[in-house]
C-alpha cells in the first residue's frame, strides 16, 4: 500500500491508489475526522483572508455575544460568524437586508460538514448602501408616530437647570457653557458619555432616561430642558445617533429635548424625534434660555408704560374730579327753595290748631260741622303734617351734613391718591383741589356755629328761623359749637279775644282750610 501525501500549494489532494492486481484493487480507507481535516486545510490555505460582497439574510444573536449570519446573492449562500470580541467593535448594528462588504477567513465547521466565513471587519457596501438603510428605518419609527408634531412639546422660557449629554473633553460642552454665560447663566448638568463608536447608543440613551429618572425636589436638581450634543463628521461617525434605542428614548422623554448633532447640513434620526433641532451645539444653547439684556430692555419699556399710563390715569380723574366740582350746585340753591316752602307752611299749622279748637267749642250748624267736622279737620292736618314732614326731612342739618362729609371723603380720597403720585400733579392744581376742599368746608352749616351762630329747633326737631314762628313754641332748642341747651319762649302767644255776638276776636285767623 503506496501512503498519501500532504496537499501542496494549490489546495488539491493528491491521493495516491495503491497498485491494484488486474482482478481489481481497494481503494484506501479514510476517517470522517481525516477528510473534514483535509478539507479544512484546503480551504484556509487557499483562502487565507477575503473580502465578500453580500447581502445579510438571516441573523442570531445567541446569549455567548456571537453573531451568526448569511451573506447571501441571488445563486448562492456563505455562512459567517462574528465572535463576541469583534461584535463589540462593530460601528453599525447588522439588520437583514444591509448590503456590507465583510473581511475575515474561510473555514469548515466538521460537526455540520459546512464551510463558513470567520468575519473580522464588516462595513455597510458605500454610503448608498448606508442611507437606504437609513431611510428604511426612519420610515419604520415614523409609522410609529414617533416624528409627529403633534406629539413635540415647546421649551420652557427660562430652564432652571439644563442637562446636556455630550462627551466631556470635546469643544461642544465648552461652547456650550460658553454661550449660556454670554446670554442668561444657568445650572448646568453633564452627563458623559460616549459620541462615537459601539457603546455611543446604548451610553446615551441611558443618559436621557437618567435625566428622567431623577426625582424633582431631590438632592440632585431635575433638569428643565435636555441638549443632546455632538460636533460634526461622517455619517459612521454619527451613526450612533441614528439607532432605534436612541430614537425611542428621546421619543420617550418627558423632559424635553434639543437635538443637536453634527453641523448644519448632518441630519439624524434624532432630529426628528426630538422636540427641537439645533443646526450646531451652540445654536441649542441660544434656543435654551433668552438673552439677558433684552429681557431686562423690555422690562424697562413696560415700567415706563406703566408709569405713563398710571400719571396719565391719574390726569384725567382729576380734570373729571374738577368737572364734576363745577357741576355741583350751590347750597344755597338747593336749601333756598325748600326752606321758603317751609316758611310758607309753619305759620298755617298753628291757625289750623285754633280754628279746630273755636269750631269744636261754638257747635257749628250740621252743614259746617259736616264741612269742617273734626274728622275732616284731622285729615287735613294729617295730610298737611305728613307733607310738612317730608319737605322738613331734606332739610335736616344733619342730611346736609352728611352729603356734605360724603363729598369731603371723595375729595380727600382723590387728593390722596394724587398726592401719591407726588410730583406729576402740578401745583397749580393742588391749589385748585385745595381751594375747593376750603369751599366745601365752609357750606357745612354746622361749621359757622364756631363764629357765633346758632341753630334754633323747635319741640320736634325743626329749624326754627322766624321769631314769629318761635313765638308759637312751648320749648326750643339752641344748638352752639360746643353743645345744646333748651330755652322757653318769653313771650307766650296772645289768646282769643271774645266779641259780643260770642265769636273770638282774632283778625289774624284767616282760612283754615
Amino acid at each position: 500500500m503506496v501512503p498519501t501525501r500532504q496537499p501542496q500549494a494549490s489546495g488539491q489532494v493528491e491521493l495516491f491508489e495503491e497498485a491494484r492486481p488486474d482482478t481489481g484493487a481497494n481503494a484506501p480507507e479514510f476517517t470522517v475526522s481525516e477528510i473534514s481535516g483535509a478539507v479544512k486545510r484546503v480551504i484556509e490555505g487557499e483562502f487565507g483572508r477575503v473580502r465578500v460582497r453580500g447581502e445579510i439574510g438571516r441573523v442570531s444573536r445567541p446569549n455567548s455575544g456571537h453573531i451568526y449570519f448569511d451573506l447571501k446573492d441571488d445563486r448562492a449562500v456563505l455562512g459567517a460568524v462574528v465572535w463576541r470580541g469583534t461584535a463589540r467593535g462593530l460601528v453599525a448594528k447588522l439588520e437583514e437586508g444591509m448590503e456590507v462588504v465583510a473581511t475575515g477567513r474561510l473555514t469548515t465547521f466538521p460537526g455540520s460538514s459546512k464551510y463558513q466565513m470567520i468575519v473580522e471587519e464588516i462595513a455597510p457596501a458605500g454610503a448608498g448602501a448606508l442611507m437606504a438603510m437609513l431611510e428604511k428605518r426612519r420610515q419604520a419609527l415614523a409609522a410609529e408616530g414617533l416624528f409627529d408634531a403633534g406629539r413635540k412639546r415647546a421649551l420652557p422660557f427660562l430652564p432652571e437647570v439644563i442637562g446636556v449629554v455630550t462627551s466631556p473633553s470635546g469643544a461642544v460642552i465648552r461652547d456650550i457653557l460658553h454661550r449660556l454665560r454670554e446670554r442668561f447663566p444657568r445650572p448646568v448638568l453633564l452627563w458623559p458619555v460616549t459620541v462615537q463608536g459601539p457603546n455611543c447608543a446604548a451610553e446615551v440613551s441611558a443618559a436621557i432616561r437618567g435625566f428622567n429618572a431623577i426625582a424633582p425636589g431631590g438632592r440632585i436638581p431635575r433638569p428643565d430642558l435636555l441638549i443632546v450634543a455632538r460636533g460634526g463628521g461622517s455619517i459612521e461617525d454619527l451613526w450612533g445617533f441614528n439607532e432605534e434605542i436612541v430614537v425611542r428614548a428621546v421619543a420617550e422623554s418627558r423632559i424635553p429635548v434639543i437635538s443637536a448633532v453634527g453641523h448644519e447640513t448632518d441630519t439624524t434620526l434624532i432630529d426628528h424625534a426630538a422636540d427641537r433641532r439645533a443646526p450646531t451645539p451652540t445654536a441649542a444653547a441660544e434656543m435654551a434660555v433668552p438673552v439677558r439684556l433684552e429681557l431686562l430692555a423690555t422690562l424697562g419699556g413696560l415700567e415706563e408704560r406703566r408709569r405713563t399710563s398710571a400719571a396719565r390715569g391719574l390726569a384725567l380723574r382729576g380734570q373729571r374730579l374738577r368737572d364734576l366740582a363745577r357741576g355741583l350746585p350751590r347750597p344755597e340753591a338747593i336749601i333756598g327753595e325748600r326752606a321758603q316752602r317751609l316758611d310758607a307752611v309753619g305759620p298755617r299749622l298753628p291757625r289750623a290748631l285754633v280754628g279746630l279748637v273755636r269750631a269744636r267749642e261754638l257747635g257749628l250748624a250740621r252743614g259746617a260741622a259736616g264741612r269742617f267736622g273734626p274728622a275732616l279737620l284731622r285729615h287735613g292736618l294729617e295730610r298737611r303734617a305728613e307733607q310738612l314732614g317730608r319737605a322738613a326731612a331734606g332739610l335736616r342739618p344733619m342730611v346736609m351734613t352728611r352729603m356734605i362729609a360724603r363729598l369731603g371723603d371723595r375729595v380727600e380720597a382723590q387728593g390722596a391718591r394724587l398726592a401719591r403720585d407726588g410730583g406729576r400733579i402740578g401745583r397749580e392744581q393742588a391749589a385748585r383741589l385745595g381751594a375747593l376742599a376750603r369751599t366745601l368746608a365752609t357750606l357745612d352749616p354746622e361749621a359757622v356755629l364756631g363764629r357765633g351762630y346758632a341753630i334754633v329747633r323747635g319741640a320736634g326737631g325743626h329749624v326754627v328761623t322766624r321769631a314769629e314762628a318761635a313765638g308759637t313754641e312751648a320749648r326750643l332748642e339752641i344748638q352752639f359749637a360746643d353743645g345744646r341747651v333748651s330755652a322757653r319762649p318769653e313771650h307766650a302767644p296772645p289768646r282769643p279775644r271774645r266779641r259780643a255776638g260770642g265769636a273770638d276776636e282774632d283778625e289774624g285767623q284767616g282760612r283754615l282750610l
